[in-house]
């Protein structure tokens, strides 16, 4: 992806999140050179990969796949237990566009709530892995908003401002905006997130985007921190 791209559709997200009065932390706002030395107070932003994150899983075309997100909390899997107590949730929020599709995909350990926070309608669909990671063809027995709810191999639910759904892991799933009822104001809340290491695309997909460096960052993203530690 450019980085142009980059800056206006984080730009853009920024007039969003307003418009549904969703406050990110002060810091979401700071000038890549306001990052400098920040390391030694704000280690858990850095290493715990907290802000701005937006990919398009290396299609070549975000607004069909791909999604932009802010990682609010996070806990780190790696952190060594002497360092004192590891924080064990994580949130998100998130920006699916009409049609915007997030590939399909299930986590080796995290498990999630998926809730709907505004806007449009999420269309989630759904399959229960094999042990060896193919497409189960069973029903798949999950809840959403704690009711319990069976659906078959590759069906779909449909969440309304409001609702929610829980994931657990190696649950394949795909999502995206209903067509018609706008972008979608998405939550995520899980057990600790690692995307370096926990996401299992079923087809092959790049979770973090190669940049074209056409013109200066607008906000840093979560694959910039490496140059500022």
């Amino acid at each position: 992806m450019r980085r142009s791209e980059i800056n206006r559709r984080i730009a853009a997200a920024e007039a969003f999140f307003a418009s549904r009065a969703f406050r990110l932390p002060p810091w979401a706002s700071r000038a890549p050179k306001d990052w400098e030395g920040r390391y030694p107070l704000e280690s858990e932003i850095f290493d715990n990969m907290l802000g701005w994150d937006l990919t398009d899983f290396g299609s070549g075309d975000f607004d069909r796949v791909g999604l932009l997100l802010f990682t609010l909390r996070n806990g780190n899997s790696k952190r060594s237990a002497d360092a004192g107590p590891v924080k064990a949730y994580a949130e998100k929020i998130m920006i699916v566009g009409e049609g915007q599709e997030t590939p399909l995909h299930f986590h080796w350990s995290k498990m999630e709530d998926i809730i709907v926070r505004g806007g449009g309608n999420l269309i989630v669909r759904l399959w229960a892995s094999t042990p060896d990671e193919a497409l189960s063809e069973a029903p798949l027995r999950l809840r959403v908003d704690g009711a319990a709810r069976e659906v078959a191999a590759g069906g779909t639910i449909r969440l309304s401002p409001g609702e929610s759904v829980c994931l657990e892991p190696r649950v394949y799933h795909r999502f995206y905006a209903e067509r018609g009822s706008g972008a979608a104001l998405v939550g995520e809340v899980s057990s600790v997130n690692d995307d370096s290491s926990d996401n299992r695309f079923f087809e092959p997909a790049g979770r973090f985007p190669d940049i074209e460096e056409d013109e200066a960052p607008y906000r840093l993203i979560v694959s910039d921190y490496s140059g500022y530690r």
